[in-house]
């Protein structure tokens, strides 16, 4: 993910790749991302990434956050320089522990992404602890140039980190499923992979145009005794919708 969110940024067109300093503990890695943006930093030691900068953007694996942390925080200036967590279920609580005494000038953000942030398409949710209005758009705009960005409350993390970042693997089962039923009925998969494609993307359009729930659009699509109408209930007896409702409430920690 943290390659992702350097690639997106670098690609956006909005953020210099040499005002980026990528780090890993791993040089193979790092070289693979310095090949593709010559301009970027790549360092092992985020330590010394880490000074000077305006934000600290930490995407660790969970279990990793308080070894990292602990290496950093001493050379992290938590008056000056913004900490944002890409780091599931580390709490703003949790972050403050590493701002010590200085907690209470800490401009801290959770952040969650999803998978289409290489790609500028992310879903991004942020929640904030002791940051000025400055600093909350600071962060949004950065952001805001790979995909949408949403800032909410800390409380709201696990329903939106369900509906968007777990969210993209419901919409892909969706589609297998969908592309699996096309073969069946006599279509080649590369066809109906364009086919579904094209459809989600047109569904997607519509309800951005026009700002409709989704029920409205259906209801212009399901005429009377027709062929949709018949579709959708036979999914609704197979319990479609229970099913949808119960994996994005189950993703919930």
């Amino acid at each position: 993910m943290g390659g992702s969110i350097a690639v997106g940024l670098a690609s956006s067109g909005k953020v210099n790749a040499s005002d980026i300093v990528l780090c890993d503990v791993n040089e193979a890695t790092l070289a693979k991302y310095k090949a593709q943006f010559p301009a970027m930093t790549v360092s092992t030691d985020n330590s010394a990434a880490a000074a000077g900068t305006d934000m600290i953007i930490v995407v660790v694996k969970p279990w990793l956050l308080d070894e990292v942390m602990t290496n950093l925080q001493s050379q992290i200036d938590f008056k000056r320089q913004m900490l944002v967590s890409v780091v599931a279920g580390a709490t703003l609580d949790k972050l403050a522990t590493f701002a010590g005494a200085d907690s209470d000038h800490a401009a801290l953000f959770r952040m969650i992404p999803n998978l289409a942030i290489a790609q500028g398409e992310s879903m991004t949710f942020i929640a904030q602890r002791g940051a000025t209005e400055q600093q909350v758009q600071a962060v949004t705009d950065l952001f805001a140039a790979i995909g949408d960005v949403m800032v909410i409350e800390e409380r709201q993390m696990g329903a939106c980190t369900a509906l968007s970042s777990c969210g993209i693997a419901y919409v892909m089962r969706y589609l297998r499923a969908a592309c699996e039923a096309a073969v069946e009925l006599g279509l080649y998969p590369d066809q109906a992979r364009r086919i579904m494609l094209q459809t989600m993307q047109g569904a997607v359009s519509l309800l951005n145009a026009t700002g409709n729930h989704p029920e409205v659009e259906i209801d212009r699509v399901t005429t009377p005794g027709g062929i949709t109408i018949k579709g959708l209930n036979a999914m609704e007896a197979n319990g479609f919708t229970r099913a949808v409702i119960e994996g994005i409430k189950a993703s919930v920690k």
